[in-house]
């Protein structure tokens, strides 16, 4: 059985811990700060004896060096894509898998926010983690790659299993909410979930893991050949990639 422990750091970061109780082994997924996952390891008890890394990002690497050489952690990370990433002892690249507590880990790339950008899925778990690629109710900024590219990447995401369980690297959560309600306003699904962010932000409490079921419903970057988004922002005609490509600028700009 797995155990998973989601901590937070910086403004708005999840890093997560990934455990097997009967082999020991715990993976870190991401490295952005050594002290907060130093701090997340000693509430556990858990040893560390993996680090996944999604993308070169610094809030994702800046506390990699200090956790590999702590724990002697086995690191797993993306293939060098543009910026080099310095601590990886295993690059990875897409549809290549590694083993974690005699579990198969698939290897899925999904550029777009990054050129390096790699994703980790757990098939006999439906586990999925996402980085800074698909967000709930939300994707990453298209800092190097394009909108093709990324829209071929969520593409890929959204053919796994619909009860996936998705953990992405950032609580945006409700103002992703606002976003999509501005461009699919009469989305029931998405309103009662907008309510539903609000009330868990109040409290404190995280948005995050999501599901793929769910982001399909109410997340408009997955959901652009519905016919009312497309309406909604003078887009009837255009192709998916072309729809997405004006949603991703749309939420650049947004000011809601």
């Amino acid at each position: 059985m797995l155990d998973i422990h989601q901590f937070t750091y910086g403004e708005d970061n999840y890093g997560v811990l990934l455990h097997c109780r009967n082999s020991g082994d715990t993976a870190m997924i991401d490295a952005g700060d050594a002290y907060a996952g130093e701090l997340a390891l000693e509430r556990t008890g858990w040893s560390l004896s993996q680090i996944w890394i999604t993308h070169h990002h610094d809030d994702h690497t800046a506390g990699l060096a200090v956790l590999k050489a702590k724990h002697n952690a086995h690191v797993i990370g993306p293939a060098t894509r543009g910026k080099p990433l310095a601590g990886v002892d295993q690059q990875v690249d897409d549809g290549e898998h590694f083993s974690f507590a005699s579990r198969e880990v698939k290897v899925l790339t999904t550029p777009g926010h990054t050129l390096d950008m790699t994703n980790f899925y757990l098939p006999h778990e439906k586990l999925l983690f996402t980085g800074d690629t698909l967000f709930a109710m939300g994707c990453g900024r298209l800092f190097e790659g394009d909108a093709q590219m990324m829209w071929a990447s969520l593409s890929k995401l959204m053919a796994l299993p619909s009860d996936t369980t998705i953990y992405c690297s950032h609580e945006y959560t409700a103002t992703n909410a606002t976003f999509a309600l501005s461009v699919d306003p009469d989305n029931q699904m998405l309103i009662d979930r907008a309510r539903q962010v609000t009330d868990l932000r109040a409290s404190g409490k995280p948005t995050v893991p999501t599901n793929m079921s769910l982001e399909k419903a109410t997340n408009p970057f997955l959901r652009v050949g519905d016919g009312a988004i497309k309406t909604a922002i003078n887009m009837e005609d255009k192709s998916e990639v072309e729809v997405f490509a004006k949603l991703r600028k749309m939420k650049d700009n947004f000011k809601g």
